[in-house]
């Protein structure tokens, strides 16, 4: 990676990102406050439809529970068919930021501007085996590009290191456009303001995060390594992927 795209993280810019798809179901409001006490920056939903993935979660009043349980900046990662339909619904349950998938949606464009157009940061995510060509048409019209490094649908799933390509590619793109990456994630602040993120979700672990990080990433979404840890509680486990990643573009 060149230097001068290296430069423009700062050690603070690496953010992650816990996704509740790995904690304790049984106990969601106290996972997500868990979350929050871990000094983890936001928190990570994923809702499944059980047709483009096949599994199946959450919905809105799942969501609005989540969000009654914690001050946490909500990120909700749509994996499902038809999200426009659902939009409104996860925005007044207190979603601050909607991310729907290049593969499962009719109309991409228009929907990233209804999202943003509802107050909320718009994210446009992509499978490992879509193409990079896909990517530049949308820069200018979300607010985060979300790189899938496991097919999605379950966690557990080994990290797929091609992606990586991916990542820098985008990264690239907002270096040349003159993106600014680390975006809004205080509560307190306006929903939808740049700068950009750039975010990777899959099979991520202190084994390969400073990967990402090296390659462009600024948030980090983790699951399995974070919840299902040993050796290490919560908030250690936040810190070590953290310092993990910092340390590789320091």
């Amino acid at each position: 990676m060149e230097q001068h795209a290296k430069n423009q993280l700062s050690k603070q810019s690496i953010q992650i990102c816990p996704s509740i798809l790995s904690a304790d179901f049984g106990y969601l409001a106290v996972e997500a406050k868990r979350a929050e006490e871990s000094g983890a920056d936001r928190l990570h939903i994923d809702v499944m439809d059980g047709h483009f993935v096949p599994n199946l979660t959450l919905g809105p009043q799942v969501v609005a529970a989540i969000n009654r349980s914690t001050d946490m900046w909500l990120d909700v990662h749509l994996m499902m068919y038809n999200p426009y339909a659902y939009i409104e619904r996860f925005v007044e349950a207190g979603a601050d930021a909607l991310t729907i998938h290049f593969e499962a949606t009719e109309d991409v464009e228009d929907t990233l501007t209804f999202i943003r157009r509802c107050g909320v940061k718009a994210g446009l995510a992509f499978n490992p085996e879509t193409s990079m060509s896909m990517i530049p048409k949308y820069l200018d019209k979300c607010d985060m590009i979300l790189l899938m490094t496991v097919n999605p649908g379950f966690g557990g799933q080994e990290f797929m290191h091609a992606v990586l390509e991916k990542v820098q590619f985008t990264r690239s793109l907002c270096n040349q456009l003159n993106i600014r990456l680390g975006g809004v994630t205080e509560k307190s602040t306006t929903k939808r303001l740049p700068p950009f993120d750039i975010q990777v979700d899959g099979g991520i672990s202190e084994k390969n995060v400073n990967a990402c990080a090296q390659a462009g990433a600024n948030v980090i979404v983790a699951g399995t390594s974070l919840y299902h840890q040993k050796d290490l509680d919560l908030k250690h486990a936040v810190t070590a992927l953290r310092q993990a990643a910092q340390a590789a573009i320091m």
